[in-house]
């Protein structure tokens, strides 16, 4: 898909679905508590694959690229007393770990075995009720292995204790299992290292709203610091959101974006940069799915950065941390990476023409987008985007990028 931009002042109000870490969520909670209904789903591939997956009753379960309903369909076939599931996915989700998450749940008594690679799916799940109400595992992995356990937690005859070892990483995202929890009537508490989640045999019928995406946000506020003095008005959000990506707004403060909160709205405006600004230097360890935005922007602004918090990024769907560096040096930045963090010198020539390789990452392709305001490129693989956010392209014509 070749990528341009016409005019860079044109304001626009753009509708973005529902979220789709809150969806999945929720959708694995409706499938335990039938009394919940959900509104505002995320209409991403992820989540059509959960519901898919949930409403199943094959053996073999194929989640396809989707690694939330990887890991939180793992815990839920884990439970399902009776049922024999086998899990697998894509050759990039064969190749993602998911022995952090098998080790807890055998340690509630679950039985899971490798089909192929130990460590990695596809995976042989024999469902069983579990009799242990305690569980131990590493905290500086992937938030989705706690918030998997979480998850079914309430379901467990004594519910469930989980104790987490180390640094925890991304906070927010076990603050909002845990919030979304407690809208649909679960008691969980989490203090310190210590998850505790009570146990809960029926709810009371409850609708649940789900808030638009954050991380779908991050491409417009992008747009509005690329931009010349454009407003963009996005819905549906919450000035107090359960999204560590809610962090955009203080973070592209810095980087010329002012947000506005209004009724369930957000508007985005350009203003100056602040002064004597060289470094963007920030850990993203609570929000590391903003990362390749962020490091976008501030290549396209001739701004500096250096980004840290982000081990998470080398399990995703590519490796994000080398895909990064790859594709910001093909338009012409300098950037080093670690094992979890990104350094970008500040630079003013940006290359035209370039083609931007997305490794079935659909945040490499929508990241990679608003630097059409700049320059003139090309997105390999377009199609990708449908993973979290189908409509992208299409909001990206109300904007007057021109698409090819």
């Amino acid at each position: 898909m070749k990528l341009d931009h016409i005019s860079n002042t044109i304001d626009a109000t753009i509708q973005i679905t529902g979220s789709k870490s809150e969806t999945n969520r929720l959708l694995i909670l409706q499938s335990l508590y039938p009394e919940i209904t959900i509104e505002n789903l995320s209409n991403s591939d992820d989540s059509q694959l959960m519901k898919k997956a949930l409403a199943s009753r094959e053996e073999l379960v194929d989640i396809h690229h989707a690694g939330t309903a990887m890991r939180f369909l793992t815990a839920y076939f884990a439970v399902q007393d009776g049922r024999t599931t086998v899990l697998t996915g894509s050759k990039r989700m064969q190749e993602r770990p998911i022995k952090i998450l098998v080790d807890a749940l055998k340690q509630l008594g679950c039985t899971i075995s490798y089909e192929k690679e130990e460590g990695y799916p596809p995976i042989r799940i024999s469902g069983k009720n579990p009799t242990a109400n305690k569980v131990s595992l590493a905290a500086n992995v992937s938030s989705q292995y706690i918030s998997a356990l979480m998850l079914i937690a309430s379901s467990l005859p004594d519910g469930l204790e989980i104790l987490l070892e180390g640094k925890i990483t991304s906070v927010p995202y076990i603050n909002m299992t845990l919030s979304l929890l407690e809208d649909v009537g679960i008691d969980g508490n989490f203090e310190n290292n210590l998850i505790k989640i009570k146990p809960v045999k029926v709810v009371s019928p409850k609708s649940v709203v789900v808030e638009s995406d954050w991380s779908s946000a991050s491409y417009f506020y992008s747009i509005v610091a690329l931009s010349e003095g454009r407003i963009i008005t996005l819905g549906s959000y919450k000035k107090y959101s359960y999204q560590g990506d809610s962090s955009l707004a203080g973070i592209y403060k810095k980087l010329g974006v002012e947000t506005t909160f209004g009724d369930h709205t957000i508007t985005l405006k350009k203003v100056a940069l602040p002064r004597h600004f060289e470094i963007l230097e920030l850990d993203l360890s609570n929000a590391p799915d903003i990362a390749q935005t962020i490091a976008v922007t501030c290549f396209g602004l001739g701004i500096a950065c250096y980004l840290t918090g982000l081990h998470t990024l080398k399990i995703k769907e590519t490796d994000r941390l080398v895909a990064l560096k790859v594709e910001i040096e093909k338009l012409g930045g300098k950037v080093n990476i670690t094992n979890d963090t990104l350094s970008l010198e500040a630079v003013k020539e940006i290359k035209k023409n370039v083609t931007i390789a997305t490794y079935n990452d659909h945040r490499m392709a929508m990241a990679f987008a608003p630097i059409a305001l700049r320059t003139s490129i090309e997105i390999e693989d377009a199609g990708v985007v449908s993973k979290s956010y189908p409509d992208f392209w299409s909001d990206l014509k109300k904007l007057n990028f021109k698409i090819s």
